[in-house]
């Protein structure tokens, strides 16, 4: 009886392992054109259904982009690049203090064409890449009242815990998001150093608050 007891207990955590498997597996190996896509129309559905982002409520738009968006960001990334070189040089909290500050920025900068979305669908172009690449380029258009928009999203896959393909810059008509800070960046940092950058960063911000 015991043995017969076991028996099943063993079978059904196998299953039970099996299924776990699989559902990870399952996450760790969606294509990087699948999941632009999925996190596109997601987005684009909360932003259409949410009446208080389409009032520009920047709250509503940064909780959007923390629980939508961020999961598939390698933030880390996108920041110490847009810094440069001087990043390796960065304490721990100064580092923390450039990515809160440089994701406020970027959402504040972005919270007005978030607003606009209306009757937008996202195409993904067809994928350049091999089954091998751990770096890609997916290729999407918008398309919606007037001209399309043409948005480029690189992507890495990342190994260990959270392993997946997570988004590192982005180019809007031809411009890319991390180059284009980056310059700006290095002047502020040649001027007053890393310190000087996060100052410039906050008080960007709260200028911006105030604005609305």
């Amino acid at each position: 009886m015991k043995r017969r007891i076991w028996i099943q207990l063993a079978g059904a955590m196998l299953a039970l392992a099996a299924w776990s498997t699989g559902a990870i597996a399952q996450a760790v190996e969606e294509a990087p054109d699948a999941l632009i896509k999925r996190l596109s129309d997601d987005v684009l559905t909360a932003i259409k259904s949410d009446k208080a982002i389409q009032a520009g409520d920047i709250s509503r738009v940064i909780t959007l982009v923390d629980t939508r968006i961020m999961p598939n960001v390698n933030f880390q990334r996108m920041t110490a690049a847009a810094v440069g070189p001087t990043w390796r040089q960065a304490t721990p909290e100064q580092r923390k203090r450039l990515q809160d500050e440089f994701k406020i920025l970027l959402v504040r900068t972005y919270s007005g064409a978030l607003a606009q979305v209306e009757d937008q669908i996202v195409n993904i172009k067809p994928q350049r890449s091999a089954p091998t690449d751990i770096d890609v380029m997916v290729r999407t258009e918008i398309r919606g009242r007037g001209d399309p928009i043409q948005l480029e999203y690189r992507l890495e896959k990342t190994p260990g815990q959270g392993a997946g393909w997570k988004i590192y810059n982005l180019n809007v008509l031809g411009v890319w998001l991390v180059e284009t800070y980056r310059s700006q960046f290095a002047q502020e940092i040649t001027a007053k150093g890393l310190d000087g950058l996060i100052t410039v960063l906050t008080e960007r911000n709260k200028s911006n608050a105030k604005k609305g």
